[in-house]
């Protein structure tokens, strides 16, 4: 099983449904195994239950369990957004209907009408009940696949991985790629890494981890040097593309020829994650900026933040210094992401190399409909600097619009 594989690159699959429905139960059932407890009593499931196992063919897979969405106890709202936000995070959804229910879970049929997320309706407790065909009448009027639990297991994991095939999102089927159409075939590109207190002791980080994953798959010659030698690697190797990290762009645009097209880590994971567009055009933002405004910036992960944290530290002195402005900031840790954006006046993602692309996008759509412009650290240093149209060259083709 490939457990190393990161989780933001697993799919991932909601399980979501009534209290009592069977999601544990159903979830063990796929694994095979007890990796959930189930009750029946209502609300066993208390938050989120996390397991990634393979599913063949679909590889590795991240299962949400999640609580109830009708708990009525003292935590069921806090449960119920638990809920929602796997279902931000869900590549696919399975919902769950037990057979004994007297009418039709409303959310499910909501969600199958909306089509917002890929949608598969499992059955269980057909050992106790018979199927209320006038109840799954409105299901079955969207198109959504039903599937039944029955005795037999292979039969029913055949029926649901056929199901959820015929859902799959398309970067599933052909997974898109950080260096896919700007490095001509057999190019050669130039990685800049600082080794500096942002960098994990003996490691690399994962957008630099991936990069050199996607050029040893593509057949490219890698190049990896420090910030210190970036003059003498163009002159030797004569790159088609540069990659740095944002923290030593200015420098590195500064030691290439001009001819050299060149970007960062976190404007690739942009492109790869989110939408680079909307990214690059949040970037512009900043010139706009105003006393008091107050700018959130969000990370998808949970850190011990050092003391020149990139985040925390290095973009709002950034910020502050180039607009002139008396600003505000805010941060939002892992996978909290406020309600209310309104009060923003732009929101700075972090790279999400810990969130999968179905989180990174519900994010940037929770702000467009909050008319709240957001962007990610690369893309708002880029700014700040002054450098992005030089960094988004690269993209020019998919960026017709992102600099006016």
């Amino acid at each position: 099983m490939k457990q190393s594989t990161p989780k933001a690159q697993q799919l991932t699959i909601a399980l979501v449904g009534r209290t009592n429905v069977g999601k544990s139960t159903l979830l063990n059932l796929i694994a095979g195994q007890d990796v959930v407890i189930t009750s029946p009593l209502a609300g066993t499931t208390t938050d989120v239950v996390e397991k990634s196992m393979e599913l063949l063919p679909f590889g590795p897979v991240l299962w949400l369990d999640t609580g109830g969405w009708n708990d009525t106890t003292a935590l069921g709202e806090d449960r119920k957004a638990r809920t929602q936000q796997a279902l931000a995070r869900a590549d696919l959804v399975v919902g769950v209907i037990s057979t004994k229910d007297e009418t039709l879970d409303p959310e499910l049929l909501a969600l199958a009408q909306s089509k917002s997320k890929p949608l598969v309706i499992v059955l269980t407790h057909l050992d106790e009940a018979t199927p209320k065909e006038d109840i799954l009448a409105p299901l079955v009027e969207t198109g959504i696949s039903i599937v039944k639990v029955d005795a037999d297991r292979d039969t029913f994991l055949r029926q649901l991985k056929s199901a959820l095939s015929l859902i799959l999102p398309k970067e599933f089927l052909a997974p898109p790629e950080l260096l896919a159409g700007i490095v001509p075939k057999g190019g050669v590109i130039l990685q800049i890494i600082p080794i500096d207190s942002q960098a994990p002791k003996g490691r690399i980080i994962l957008p630099q981890v991936n990069v050199i994953r996607n050029a040893l798959d593509r057949d490219y010659i890698s190049i990896i040097i420090t910030e210190n030698r970036i003059k003498e690697a163009a002159e030797r190797f004569h790159p088609d593309l540069a990659v740095c990290d944002s923290q030593v762009v200015a420098k590195m645009l500064a030691d290439l020829p001009e001819n050299i097209p060149a970007t960062t880590y976190s404007i690739l994971m942009a492109r790869l994650k989110g939408d680079l567009t909307e990214l690059a055009t949040g970037a512009t933002a900043i010139r706009n900026l105003k006393d008091g405004d107050t700018i959130l910036i969000a990370e998808a992960c949970t850190h011990h933040a050092a003391d020149e944290d990139i985040g925390r530290v290095k973009i709002p002195a950034m910020l502050r210094q180039k607009t002139g402005k008396q600003l505000t900031f805010e941060i939002a840790s892992g996978k909290d992401f406020p309600k209310d954006l309104s009060r923003y006046a732009l929101i700075i993602h972090c790279g999400g190399c810990m969130i999968n692309r179905a989180f990174m996008l519900w994010r940037i759509d929770q702000a467009k409909g909050a008319s709240v412009p957001i962007t990610n650290y690369g893309v708002a240093i880029s700014e700040a600097k002054g450098i992005l149209e030089r960094v988004l060259e690269p993209f020019h083709t998919e960026l017709p619009h992102a600099n006016a």
